[in-house]
């Protein structure tokens, strides 16, 4: 699905109990980890930018951002792996389900390095087993292991890893599509 449009259609078709789970459930968890201004790399459709006040989006999906925007929140187009924002502009950046669609993320966690202050907060989330088979563009799977050992060597300490929507389950991860592994990071100078 790498048709910003077609992308854009599918963003915009969850259902009703998905919006309302993000909404109730998922947003409220992370919201409590992210700390002053947060950047929201990966916006999509905007719902966490309209859910958090003190969150700016940033999307490659042009459609998307023009989305955003008409709902009030702010986003911008990002282009390649450039974050268009000052070095130590957030106090947080959230990656939510975001970085398996990227085959070389290194750049881009770098950037994300240069635009967090000191001891900023970096949250990422991944798809676990099911949400993974459920979209044709994901290209890099990612397991607990897996995201300390790519996101850490790029400036960041591990602080914490939890799984949504409630706990770390095996039948969760194979049954359901919205389960998934975040890790919490802090930035090291």
């Amino acid at each position: 699905m790498t048709d910003h449009n077609e992308y854009f259609e599918y963003l915009r078709g969850r259902s009703r109990l998905g919006a309302l789970y993000r909404r109730l459930c998922l947003y409220p968890r992370l919201s409590a980890r992210l700390e002053g201004t947060t950047l929201d790399l990966g916006c999509g459709i905007g719902d966490m930018l309209v859910f958090r006040r003190d969150t700016i989006g940033v999307d490659i999906n042009s459609r998307s951002v023009e989305y955003c925007t008409s709902r009030g929140a702010e986003a911008y187009v990002m282009q390649g792996d450039a974050l268009p924002f000052a070095s130590g502009r957030f106090g947080s950046v959230l990656m939510d389900n975001v970085l398996e669609h990227i085959e070389q993320p290194v750049a881009l966690l770098r950037e994300v390095h240069r635009v967090l202050a000191s001891r900023g907060r970096l949250l990422v989330g991944v798809p676990g087993s099911r949400g993974w088979d459920s979209d044709p563009d994901h290209k890099v799977r990612y397991d607990e292991a897996m995201l300390s050992k790519v996101v850490g060597p790029q400036g960041f300490r591990l602080v914490e890893v939890f799984h949504t929507p409630l706990l770390r389950s095996r039948w969760l991860d194979r049954n359901m599509s919205q389960y998934c592994i975040y890790a919490l990071f802090r930035r090291i100078d």
